[in-house]
């Protein structure tokens, strides 16, 4: 396909595909969609070889939060049967990183609800940051506490802090329909706030909520233009007690194009397949590490993700291998920007989004890269989706909170 050429060219240059080219991978055929995971692997492949990233998240504090967000199962209102519990101390949040950490993780992406921390919070963080750092020196360690004041992504890289998570989820047309306490603009100023500090952006966002094939695109592409060195994926987990309940909108075919659009659009970044993969990748979820780069490990936040295990032999059988506590995940045009200090996308040539004419545009069921129709329809229809899959929808019981060990 000439398509497909074209943007493994445009991939390999690191130059923005247009609108018209990204919307097409959307519609590609069932027929079709082999090829595209290969052209798109191809680009994978460049900029990352056959190597996976492994990320473990901690969930500081569940449940309560003050926030609406449609998608998630710790807001307000949330009829959802999870785990509620305050702030874990240190020295659990600690203990709950080691799993992770045994398990091959060489991120912890520490999370916490809420729309966003108190200067006390920060201080906590900054002490959990500490007990991990002095037990694991090389551990990379993301925040994601909700929106972000003044001084407070600054606070957070002096105590240890390596990235700042902060996802944009859906498009600014439509994100007033999925949540009303905060706005779209509110989420892209938290992001250029990590940026200021010299943190490592992490921004990503959810499908499966009802959007259309424009509103993926625009988000993506809205990510470009902020340019962070890592974009979490999410597949919408439809939690029985929240108002997205009933949306199962995703195939595994779908959820592979829609991975497939983010690396042609976002070549030279991690690229996370993060919440309700099991659920909606299923069997296919080794075909997707021809797509991305990055995985979480074990369990989300407040669901049951697959044996770490089987994420490990996943990894093995499919010919990909996990990255090394001391290999540097990103290439290295965008290693030396953030190793200068500036923040991913603060320098002329800071990769996605450094192309001339380029742009680079929370809660899992939310996270440090969670989760928590169409508008026209494409040239080959859809599926009108998956049938419900509720048995694959499980409440997390273990690790974090909980005196049971984690699955890691």
């Amino acid at each position: 396909m000439d398509l497909l050429n074209t943007l493994v060219d445009k991939g390999l240059r690191r130059e923005l595909p247009t609108r018209e080219e990204a919307l097409s991978v959307l519609a590609t055929s069932d027929d079709d969609l082999l090829d595209v995971v290969a052209a798109a692997g191809k680009v994978r492949r460049h900029w990352f070889g056959r190597r996976v990233k492994l990320n473990y998240l901690v969930n500081l504090k569940s449940g309560l939060c003050p926030e609406d967000c449609s998608y998630c199962s710790q807001r307000l209102g949330s009829k959802a049967g999870i785990l509620k519990y305050t702030w874990l101390k240190p020295d659990e949040a600690s203990k709950a990183a080691a799993a992770g950490l045994a398990g091959g993780a060489k991120r912890v992406c520490l999370v916490a609800s809420g729309r966003g921390p108190t200067d006390r919070d920060v201080d906590r963080v900054s002490d959990t940051i500490k007990a991990i750092k002095d037990r694991h020196e090389d551990v990379e360690v993301c925040a994601c506490l909700g929106l972000l004041s003044d001084g407070q992504a600054e606070r957070l890289r002096e105590a240890g802090a390596d990235a700042y998570n902060h996802n944009l989820n859906t498009s600014e047309a439509t994100y007033g329909e999925i949540t009303t306490t905060h706005t779209y603009a509110d989420r892209v100023d938290t992001v250029q706030k990590a940026h200021a500090a010299g943190l490592s952006a992490c921004s990503g966002l959810i499908a499966g909520m009802g959007e259309s094939d424009e509103d993926l695109v625009d988000v993506v592409f809205s990510l470009r233009e902020l340019d962070p060195d890592s974009v979490p994926v999410n597949f919408l987990i439809p939690f029985e007690g929240t108002p997205l309940a009933k949306e199962w909108n995703l195939t595994p075919q779908r959820c592979l194009r829609i991975l497939a659009m983010v690396r042609f659009v976002c070549p030279d970044v991690e690229v996370r397949i993060a919440g309700g993969r099991e659920v909606h990748l299923r069997s296919m979820q080794p075909l997707a590490l021809n797509l991305a780069n990055s995985i979480f490990l074990g369990d989300y936040l407040t669901s049951e993700g697959q044996a770490g295990k089987a994420d490990l032999d996943m990894i093995a059988d499919a010919g990909f291998e996990v990255e090394g506590a001391g290999e540097v995940t990103l290439p290295q045009h965008r290693a030396d920007v953030a190793a200068a200090g500036g923040g991913c996308g603060s320098h002329e040539s800071a990769g996605c989004g450094s192309h001339e004419g380029a742009g680079c545009g929370s809660h899992e069921s939310a996270g440090c890269g969670s989760v928590c129709g169409s508008a026209s329809e494409p040239a080959v229809s859809e599926p009108a989706g998956n049938e419900p899959r509720t048995d694959l929808v499980a409440v997390r019981r273990r690790g974090a909170g909980t005196d049971l060990a984690p699955n890691a």
